[in-house]
């Protein structure tokens, strides 16, 4: 069940709470809601899960272009800790979620028991950014989500050996189907705050990945992802050794987290967090 909480600045944000034992907080990806974390739910050990849908995205409120930001929706994360009464708890980021989870470690290290990066490290390849440039904020093509799901393999060039319902499932996540066709399920003001982050010079994120020191870290990575690079993955794990990993083949941005390697390693990292 879908419950409600009043962000500081009075923003109402959708979270799901779950489940007893080590809190875990699911942090989706940029355009995506809570339901980024259905497919691993069934495959997790005995905890207590708390997902949320940031602004702007899923059933939370739209805020504008200008509160879309990291910072902003790593204080949204932190308040629904403090709603809740969590004070540490294991992270768990896609993508997007990964960045902020990076961002938490930095400036607020003693509210994280660990951090999980699904396809993502503190440098983003450009092929992949640059196609997120290309559909972020802007409605599909596609009328219905039988369209979506059988246009869905050919336009995610990585995947392999997905099920048909399993692009159905996505499809049905990932957009609303109307009378005039499918429509993305978050503000399209999105698309204004995501290329706004990405002008200037480019921003040095190794810092923030390095202050994940002392917490429990683990990285899960697409064999085929066009956003996080064999080379990027290579240079995490010599900065930090002990750092649990998996890499999933048959897939790109970004694994679904059942897979028996994801699998794997998220029970490690619990495992480790506990």
């Amino acid at each position: 069940m879908t419950d409600f909480f009043t962000a500081e600045d009075g923003t109402r944000l959708a979270f799901r709470d779950q489940g007893a034992g080590l809190p875990v907080l699911c942090l989706p990806g940029l355009t995506r809601t809570m339901a980024d974390f259905d497919d691993m739910v069934p495959h997790l050990p005995p905890c207590r899960l708390i997902r949320m849908d940031y602004r702007g995205r899923g059933a939370s409120q739209w805020t504008g272009a200008a509160s879309y930001t990291v910072p902003q929706e790593a204080k949204d994360a932190l308040d629904l800790m403090n709603h809740l009464g969590v004070e540490q708890a294991a992270i768990i980021g896609t993508s997007r979620g990964g960045l902020i989870g990076m961002y938490l470690a930095a400036v607020a290290h003693t509210r994280l028991k660990g951090l999980l990066l699904n396809d993502v490290g503190p440098e983003i390849n450009k092929p992949g950014l640059d196609r997120i440039f290309d559909y972020v904020g802007r409605n599909p093509v596609w009328k219905t989500h039988a369209q979506a799901a059988a246009a869905l393999p050919q336009v995610s060039p990585g995947f392999a050996d997905v099920p048909p319902d399993r692009w159905l499932a996505e499809a049905k996540r990932h957009y609303s189907e109307t009378d005039s066709g499918l429509k993305i399920t978050y503000d399209p003001a999105l698309r204004t705050a995501f290329l706004a982050a990405f002008e200037g010079p480019p921003v040095d994120l190794w810092p923030l990945f390095q202050a994940t020191a002392g917490l429990p870290l683990a990285l899960i990575r697409g064999a085929n992802s066009d956003l996080l690079s064999p080379e990027t993955t290579a240079e995490m794990r010599r900065q930090r050794p002990d750092m649990i990993f998996a890499e999933v083949p048959d897939r790109a941005h970004i694994p679904f987290l059942d897979e028996p390697e994801s699998v794997a390693a998220i029970r490690a990292f619990l495992e480790a967090c506990a």
